[in-house]
């Protein structure tokens, strides 16, 4: 009954209010505050593994959507070569009509047909490709706070001492973002 007020409005929590920074985080708050909710309503404790399994699925279909800008931006990097192409055609095309010209004329209109071809190109390959490779990047980067919410939430369901659960916690951080153990450990003491 205590939780109670805590996950049905984080926002007013004094738990939650201690982490601003959680707190702008809706969609991590939500899953938090369900798992909890789940824990509390429940009859029976629920076994680790089955709150495990809803927690993979939440995080899937939340790492999905976030996905979905990176996604377009990769269509838009395949589309894009295609679009030069089409543009020198008709740079061709153009080009054709005007066949009775000089050199010095085909010459301008060939180049310009050959501009639409390297502005897809580059387009695709310089500039839309990696911003949805940094994206993505970023969107797993920034997942990885709701991989470490559930270890937090898994150890503590199967009963782990808070330092086993805080290194499993920060083992799913990757290498170059993870804190160091001594980091950790020593912020927790207040140092």
């Amino acid at each position: 009954m205590a939780l109670e007020p805590h996950i049905e409005n984080p926002e007013a929590s004094a738990v939650f209010g201690e982490y601003p920074k959680l707190l702008k985080d809706h969609a991590l708050v939500e899953m938090i505050c369900d798992t909890i909710r789940l824990l509390v309503t429940s009859n029976q404790p629920p076994s680790p593994d089955a709150v495990e399994d809803t927690l993979n699925v939440a995080i899937k279909t939340h790492h999905h959507a976030a996905l979905k800008p990176a996604e377009a931006l990769t269509s838009l990097e395949g589309a894009l070569p295609a679009l030069g192409i089409v543009a020198c055609v008709l740079g061709v095309v153009k080009t054709m009509a005007a066949i009775d010209q000089p050199p010095s004329v085909l010459g301008a209109l060939i180049g310009s047909a050959l501009v639409g071809t390297f502005l897809g190109v580059f387009l695709a390959y310089g500039i839309v490709g990696p911003l949805a490779g940094r994206l993505k990047q970023i969107v797993d980067e920034e997942g990885q706070i709701y991989v470490v919410a559930k270890w937090t939430l898994i150890g503590h369901l199967k009963g782990y001492p808070v330092p086993l659960i805080i290194e499993s916690a920060r083992a799913a951080i990757d290498h170059h973002s993870r804190p160091t153990f001594a980091e950790v450990f020593d912020g927790l003491r207040g140092k």
